[in-house]
């Protein structure tokens, strides 16, 4: 008897594990372990950059990377559409954060973007990120974007979270914002050319200051997009070549209201060496260590740069720079590398999505991802300005580090579930 209870206890346990086993079983499992790997090399990384200096940064970046590889998940199991009745409530929440941040937040290295709680310091934009990804998949999951009114509506809501951010002011995060709407615009059957029209204000500005030439050029191809994409073509035409040439004119204005310093911020990437022991030292230093990395690299622990201390906030937005130095060309192409397949993962994960919530979601993940990367490692080798966004997974930041993982979660969830409903 005692014997059969025995069993009889054991094979319920056993059965309760399998059917914990069960909700994963339609994980994409290369995703999770590409970005848990990730992860501890960046800590790896991290301990590199300040071995002579006792931090535990590196400690702090596993620990963090393992609550959110937990609540990753956890949020896996969850059936994601439910998302969408509280979609408001994310909004709202989203938006009354980054509101306390300019009340109650912490400045630090000239921005306000902190709330100290308990000791630790959270940053709400980071989490707004994935606040705006729900909210638009929501939104758009339904009807999509392919109408001017609801696009206008979708940048209507996009804008007070990325006001609020850039008043901080935090403009890479305001920058990031801007790539989701975009990305998931597209993916919403937005027209392309609507959303080249969005964004040539600003590439109007730019060409007018830099080279008329160019300038002209774009606002022939503005024209010809109005025209042809429009409701109303010549209107819509004249409307766009007039915003463009207003455009042009404010940011030669904008311009010369900037400080020199500001300035420089915004283009000294493409001329480091006209302020070498200023705002340039980051740029200059980073392309030394990354350069001389070469092809196999100076090994771990062993970089110039990076051991004495050259790069300063190296564990942090210039954490590719050690990668560079010390693993060399080949240890940056694998990380180019792997990127790159989670880049890959998440479009499959969106093309085989059950329902447009699902995909939309993806692509939210997808669009963030791929903007980081892409300015964090082009900052690092003079391609773009210091703009302080991190790179996803390799850089210490709790807040990032552990929104990239809810992030993934959201994703994971998306796929566990795409074949066990039909809709």
């Amino acid at each position: 008897m005692r014997r059969s209870l025995f069993y009889s206890a054991n094979s319920g346990s056993r059965i309760r594990w399998l059917s914990i086993l069960n909700s994963w079983k339609n994980l994409d499992w290369l995703l999770l372990i590409l970005v848990i790997g990730l992860t501890l090399f960046g800590g790896i990384m991290i301990r590199s950059t300040q071995l002579n200096l006792q931090y535990t940064d590196w400690l702090q970046h596993w620990i963090i990377g393992g609550i959110g590889c937990i609540l990753a998940l956890f949020i896996s199991r969850w059936r994601y559409q439910q998302l969408i009745q509280w979609q408001w409530v994310i909004y709202g929440i989203t938006n009354v954060s980054l509101l306390a941040v300019i009340f109650i937040g912490t400045t630090a290295l000239g921005a306000q973007r902190w709330i100290t709680i308990g000791g630790f310091n959270i940053q709400p934009s980071e989490f707004a990120k994935l606040g705006v990804i729900i909210t638009l998949a929501s939104l758009l999951h339904s009807k999509g974007a392919s109408t001017l009114s609801s696009l206008f509506k979708t940048l209507a809501i996009v804008g007070v979270p990325w006001g609020l951010v850039f008043l901080q002011p935090d403009l890479g995060t305001s920058l990031v914002f801007g790539a989701i709407a975009l990305g998931m615009l597209y993916w919403a059957n937005t027209n392309p050319s609507w959303l080249i029209l969005l964004i040539s204000p600003m590439i109007s500005a730019i060409l007018f200051n830099l080279y008329l030439p160019a300038w002209f050029a774009w606002i022939g191809l503005l024209a010809l997009l109005a025209w042809t994409s429009l409701p109303w073509p010549r209107i819509g035409a004249g409307v766009t070549v007039a915003l463009s040439t207003a455009f042009g004119f404010l940011g030669e204005v904008f311009w010369g209201l900037l400080k020199d310093y500001q300035k420089d911020r915004l283009i000294l990437f493409l001329n480091p060496e006209k302020d070498p022991l200023g705002g340039g030292y980051h740029l200059i230093q980073s392309r030394i260590a990354i350069g001389s990395g070469q092809l196999h690299g100076t090994g771990l622990n062993q970089g110039t740069q990076t051991q004495l201390h050259f790069i300063p906030e190296q564990h942090t937005d210039f954490i590719f720079s050690a990668v560079g130095e010390e693993l060399g060309f080949i240890g940056a192409t694998i990380l180019l590398l792997v990127f790159w397949l989670i880049c890959l993962r998440l479009v499959m994960i969106a093309q085989n999505a059950k329902d447009n919530f699902g995909s939309l979601l993806a692509i939210g993940v997808l669009s963030m991802i791929v903007f980081q990367v892409m300015v964090n490692i082009g900052m690092t080798i003079g391609l773009a300005p210091v703009t302080g966004i991190p790179l996803p997974w390799m850089s210490y930041g709790r807040s990032a580090l552990l929104t990239n993982f809810l992030a993934i979660g959201l994703v994971e969830a998306v796929a566990n579930h795409r074949h066990r409903l039909k809709f």
